[in-house]
């Protein structure tokens, strides 16, 4: 971002521009103790249905490993660090930047929403709809915290994801991938209950336009790379891997 003087003074802008609006108009606070407790809550769902995909389902790490490029990224030399802290296989070992660039090149983008939709569902079903609208208007954090999601919702493209599925990830594991493309559409329909928008990005036409602007170009690549890994895995000589 400050790789060139135009992009580097842009930056500058928006930063002294934040800087200055939280210190002349600092964020208001939680209207209401409620709301505290409502977040907490959510906290506790979401945290509680992460990990039982992520690290209790004994069979989500031969997927992330089937339906994702990490094991081929991890043979590139682009980062200063190996991708694992140890030599296990496990999800605990992995460092977060190949974690999440790992769902980000299938563009699922599963570390980004997974127990979101299971929180704001606890909630709802509970009677809070109202109260998580009212949060979204009135606290600037919850608001940010909800826009975030629902950009990440944005970019992410269930049919592509399901096409890394389906020529990657063994059939007795498929099951696994339909389910969590479940649990992102249930994820973008709560996000969307929350913030009132029709679909993602309603309140940032500009962005919702460049992303859909790239996608000629983006899709070819990611059906590119998905016979690339086809090809790789089937390759006998390809010892590496």
């Amino acid at each position: 971002k400050f790789g060139l003087p135009q992009i580097a003074i842009r930056q500058l802008e928006i930063y002294t521009t934040a800087v200055l609006l939280a210190t002349m108009r600092p964020p208001l606070p939680p209207r209401e103790e409620k709301w505290r407790n409502l977040m907490e809550e959510i906290s506790n769902i979401s945290c509680k249905n992460y990990r039982s995909i992520v690290y209790e389902n004994p069979e989500f790490i031969s997927y992330f490993h089937e339906a994702t490029p990490q094991a081929e990224l991890g043979y590139l030399n682009i980062g200063s660090r190996p991708t694992r802290r140890k030599s296990s296989i496990g999800i605990g070992h992995l460092r977060a930047i190949p974690w999440v660039f790992a769902w980000t090149q299938t563009r699922f983008v599963l570390p980004a929403w997974l127990g979101v939709g299971a929180g704001l569902k606890g909630a709802c079903e509970k009677g809070h709809a109202d109260d998580l609208r009212a949060m979204y208007k009135e606290w600037p954090f919850f608001q940010s915290t909800i826009d975030l999601i629902e950009m990440v919702l944005g970019k992410a493209d269930i049919p592509i994801a399901k096409l890394y599925d389906e020529v990657l990830v063994s059939e007795s594991r498929r099951k696994l991938g339909a389910q969590l493309r479940k649990e992102l559409m249930a994820t973008e329909m709560y996000v969307l209950v929350v913030s009132g928008h029709e679909k993602p990005l309603e309140g940032n036409r500009s962005l919702r336009k460049l992303i859909e602007n790239r996608l000629p170009y983006l899709n070819p690549i990611n059906m590119l790379q998905v016979e690339i890994l086809r090809r790789l895995r089937r390759d006998d000589d390809n010892h590496k891997l």
